[in-house]
């Protein structure tokens, strides 16, 4: 297969997106895609499809496909232009090139498009860039579905909760008695008062003993938007476990963001460490640890809308005196675990098979592209 010497100018001509503060945003069904992916929707579309976005400024080297009329945020750069080249081609391309390049900015970090498209690159003829993308599709093909499989996993555990704990038609509720708003027997307490709450700390960042071992060290850009996190952008060592004010949680620690992105929960999928904006809960009797993601999940959206558009900026021991959890009967609990308790499971080996398809595509995007591995 011969590649052909070129800029990536020639391959794909990329645009400054286009400024729409949410305040002047209109309900509708065109998305509004900025650096990090799509983050809203509008009733009027600015670009039309197949479209490729990538960050200016934000989230970096993220590259996204769309194939619906979008608006592309001022944040981001999008494709108007790719010369005759596989618009999906294109959108793998610019993934791979974007993964050795880095901004010369410092202060504010971001990408020059002018300085992108100077990039000498060498691409093939477009009926092999469709054979690449085509093996490339096939990998986020089967990624997006095992996210959609979560989805819908975590949407059942969550309505069963909201079923059986807010609606309280939970099995046999026809013959309990209600008592002061609740089913008798059951009571409803402040979160703080529901588990033990440790803190975080982050050891000496200029000491390299501490760092880059196999303990995973999270901190709020770790969360994950699924239930579970399994591992983390830093990890630390034994060495840097014992001069950090962090314990090594176990298995199930239900993490919550305090800091950054504030409020966002995981249940830990592997003993982890965890940095000083992050608390770490663990739930007393009767309570398990998947009941108190749902109740937490529950309770902090419960308190957001309470503060009335209030910021919600952070996240201290105080504010767990606020959450409000209902605590069932030991049966009930027991129950709601044992049903909860497959559905997570299986989100747990789903995202295991999306980390292997992500590394397996990671190793593959620049051998493809590079021309390294043929098709």
């Amino acid at each position: 297969m011969k590649w052909r010497p070129t800029t990536l100018g020639e391959v794909i001509t990329l645009k400054r997106g286009h400024d729409l503060p949410e305040s002047t945003r209109v309900e509708g069904d065109v998305p509004v895609v900025s650096s990090s992916g799509i983050t809203g929707h509008h009733n009027v579309a600015i670009a039309q499809p197949p479209g490729v976005v990538t960050g200016r400024y934000g989230t970096l080297g993220e590259v996204f496909f769309v194939e619906e009329p979008y608006w592309p945020l001022n944040t981001a750069l999008y494709a108007i232009d790719f010369h005759g080249n596989d618009p999906l081609f294109c959108a793998y391309f610019l993934r791979k090139v974007l993964s050795r390049t880095q901004s010369d900015k410092a202060a504010v970090p971001g990408v020059n498009r002018n300085d992108l498209h100077k990039i000498p690159v060498k691409v093939p003829d477009p009926t092999a860039q469709k054979s690449i993308a085509a093996v490339l599709k096939k990998y986020d093909a089967l990624i997006e579905n095992n996210r959609r499989r979560i989805a819908l996993l975590e949407q059942a555990a969550r309505l069963l909760y909201e079923e059986w704990f807010v609606r309280f038609r939970f099995p046999g509720h026809e013959h309990v008695r209600m008592s002061n708003g609740l089913p008798e027997g059951w009571y409803r307490k402040p979160a703080s008062d529901c588990m033990n709450i440790h803190s975080g700390g982050t050891p000496k960042t200029d000491n390299t003993a501490f760092w880059d071992g196999e303990i995973p060290f999270f901190t709020p850009k770790d969360a994950d938007p699924s239930v579970f996190v399994f591992d983390t952008e830093k990890h630390l060592t034994e060495q840097g476990l014992k001069a950090c004010n962090s314990k090594l949680y176990s298995e199930n620690t239900l993490l919550i963001t305090a800091r950054g992105t504030v409020g966002k929960m995981n249940l830990a999928g592997q003993p982890m460490a965890m940095n000083q904006s992050c608390y770490a809960l663990i739930a007393y009797a009767p309570l398990s640890q998947e009941f108190l993601y749902f109740a937490m999940s529950f309770g902090v959206k419960e308190l957001r809308s309470q503060a009335g558009g209030a910021v919600f900026d952070a996240i201290i021991r105080d504010t767990f005196k606020f959450i409000s959890v209902v605590v069932p009967l030991e049966e009930i609990v027991k129950r709601f675990t044992e049903i909860v308790h497959p559905y997570l499971k299986s989100t747990a080996n789903l995202q295991a098979q999306i980390r292997s398809l992500q590394k397996a595509l990671d190793l593959l995007l620049p051998r493809l592209m590079s021309g390294e591995v043929e098709v």
